[in-house]
């Protein structure tokens, strides 16, 4: 993936984000594109060997899109300024626990992974799983690439103890989370002058592996 153009492309995008402007340089959004399915294709292979249950739609299809849904939203640009895939065993569904790769300019890159704002029964769920296997999900959150790529545990948390637990539970801080993610950010100098990109998303992906098999097995049961 040519690294530099894209993130030439879709800085332009940012300032003049609207159709004649795209429409102008669509074949150039078509090539930066086919490079980018091309990355996921390679990631998505390679995950498979990481995590078996990986079983989702080869890589093409768990690229999204670059047009915006603006139907429910004051924000009414039509285009995303970066390009995004998410790897999942359930296809492209942000409601099971996947890999997330954004990359764009303006520090919009990141490389994540888990589950965002999971519905009331995955999250009552985890939490069971939280309340039964702790120490499984506390040896994987230190593991030293998890710490070392992520830092820890990330998502929204409630500011009280969730309903169903007392205040003083050994893993109230754990139990208190609504998201479960975890988030490796990255200055678009990172991005730039890395040697091998796409080696170095691979690597990012295979730390948080244990963790999204956690997860997984957490709403599966």
């Amino acid at each position: 993936m040519q690294l530099k153009p894209l993130f030439t492309f879709l800085s332009g995008l940012a300032k003049h984000n609207e159709r004649p402007w795209f429409q102008e340089r669509k074949a150039t959004y078509d090539q930066l594109r086919a490079q980018f399915v091309e990355d996921a294709e390679y990631w998505f292979q390679e995950l498979q060997k990481l995590d078996t249950e990986l079983a989702g739609p080869e890589g093409r299809k768990s690229v999204f899109r670059i047009y915006r849904d603006v139907r429910f939203s004051n924000n009414k640009d039509p285009y995303k300024t970066h390009f995004s895939v998410y790897f999942t065993a359930s296809g492209k569904d942000i409601e099971t626990p996947g890999y997330y790769l954004q990359l764009g300019p303006n520090g919009n890159t990141l490389i994540a992974g888990g589950m965002y704002q999971p519905e009331k029964e995955q999250l009552a769920a985890i939490r069971q799983e939280i309340d039964y296997n702790a120490d499984e999900l506390k040896t994987l959150l230190a593991a030293p690439d998890f710490q070392r790529y992520f830092g820890g545990l990330g998502g929204d948390r409630l500011k009280k103890a969730p309903a169903a637990y007392a205040a003083d539970h050994p893993e109230i801080e754990l139990l208190k989370h609504k998201s479960f993610v975890a988030t490796h950010q990255m200055a678009d100098a990172d991005v730039l002058n890395h040697e091998d990109f796409r080696a170095y998303v691979l690597e990012v992906f295979r730390a948080m592996v244990p963790f999204c098999q956690f997860l997984r097995h957490a709403i599966s049961q």
